[in-house]
């Protein structure tokens, strides 16, 4: 009998049940791809990660990302969940203010930012990969159909629903009222038509509407097509859209930064908040970078 630690940790909020939940298994080694998929359905969990060797020498850790369906290539949270239990285990040398990391992922080595505050960690920040600004959803009325939304709410918005991608390709929906993104309703047999012509299995409406004033934007997640009708917090995304929103002048850019934040899960009561960080210019972006606090909530064994 193999025996696997996991552990489960809230990301994207200081609040125990409240942001994002992903399972972490630090210590990889002998489970097959298989028994990966395996357990991230069983955790049932939006994304479980595996910590593994790295292959590449200028990597740290390698960390491989499942949700219930799938692998992807990348991903926000778990990035973030996998960096703040890999410090809390003691598998990362802690330093005041900031230590990096880099990790190597599916889309390549990238690094991973701690703050650090007496010791303890106090929030994660990823670099995500160069934004790409690809395919154009050009039928609104269909894709507000089988979002419940009416078209004009999106078409209102004189911004196209492209799919921009940091690493995943998702597509970012501008709905012109906070109303509009809180009824919105997925039809998943509808989104499942949709998404493989434009190349993606996510669907990011965001509104400048906010709940809290201190905040940026109100989005939401749906991605029936690996598994998850709703995402509480999706790090890859708000970095895709931060770069969208720059791109297209929605949101200035910053001298050199450009700062926003995101609320999510409010519809699903999982409140969560993303900090994002764009460097650049539209047609000139240089950098993005996702960031949030975790909380560790749950330890346990895996017995295979």
């Amino acid at each position: 009998m193999r025996t696997y630690r996991f552990f489960q940790v809230d990301v994207f909020t200081d609040t125990p049940f409240g942001g994002n939940p992903l399972a972490v298994f630090p210590e990889a080694e002998g489970l097959s791809d298989r028994e990966m998929q395996q357990l991230a359905k069983e955790m049932n969990l939006s994304e479980t990660t595996f910590v593994l060797p790295p292959v590449d020498p200028r990597a740290d850790f390698k960390v491989r990302i499942f949700t219930p369906g799938a692998e992807v290539p990348f991903a926000g949270h778990p990035v973030l969940g996998t960096h703040f239990v890999l410090a809390q285990l003691g598998r990362i040398r802690l330093q005041a203010p900031v230590t990096r990391i880099h990790q190597e992922i599916k889309i390549g080595v990238l690094p991973v930012d701690l703050y650090v505050q007496d010791g303890r960690v106090q929030r994660v920040v990823m670099t995500q990969g160069q934004p790409e600004f690809l395919a154009e959803c050009k039928d609104i009325p269909q894709l507000a159909a089988a979002l419940s939304i009416e078209p004009y709410e999106i078409a209102s918005m004189g911004l196209p629903a492209q799919v921009v991608s940091t690493g995943l390709p998702q597509l970012m929906i501008p709905v012109r009222s906070l109303k509009a993104v809180q009824n919105a309703k997925p039809n998943v047999a509808a989104l499942l038509e949709i998404g493989p012509a434009l190349g993606t299995d996510c669907f990011m409406l965001w509104t400048r509407e906010t709940l809290s004033p201190r905040n940026t934007l109100h989005t939401r997640m749906f991605a029936s097509g690996l598994g998850i009708l709703e995402d509480p917090a999706t790090g890859s995304a708000n970095g895709g859209l931060g770069a969208y929103l720059i791109q297209y002048g929605v949101i200035p850019p910053g001298q050199p930064t450009a700062e926003m934040v995101s609320e999510q899960g409010y519809e699903i009561d999982r409140p969560s908040t993303v900090y994002i960080e764009v460097d650049g210019a539209p047609n000139a972006i240089t950098q993005v970078r996702v960031g949030g606090q975790v909380v560790p909530l749950i330890e346990g064994t895996v017995r295979l």
